[in-house]
């Protein structure tokens, strides 16, 4: 028997809020060199779809999205893990965090 929730936040405004959310990351992505703030603009939009599956599988009432918000999480935290040690041996080298710079790496 399927159980009718109530829900006290209209989807729209979750979607809404996810949109904003990945498209402030992107935004990030694109216009900014520092690789500290790129890394936190992609966690910011792995975030978003983290709320749409979240959202989606919430309201329909299926516990699929949720284990993919689980191994989305696992990623992102690998992504930061590696991401940060890159960072550390480029910011030894290069003296910056800038990604611009990074063009002093090559042979």
């Amino acid at each position: 028997m399927l159980m009718q929730i109530n829900h006290i936040v209209p989807i729209e405004h979750i979607i809404t809020l996810s949109c904003i959310l990945f498209c402030i990351g992107v935004m990030g992505v694109l216009l900014r060199r520092n690789a500290i703030i790129i890394l936190m603009c992609i966690e910011l939009m792995l975030n978003a779809v983290n709320i749409l599956f979240a959202t989606f599988s919430a309201y329909n009432g299926n516990p699929d999205g949720q284990i993919f918000v689980f191994f989305i999480m696992v990623v992102a935290a690998a992504e930061v893990a590696v991401g940060l040690a890159l960072l550390v041996l480029i910011y030894r080298n290069t003296r910056s965090v800038d990604v611009s710079l990074l063009d002093r790496l090559k042979w």
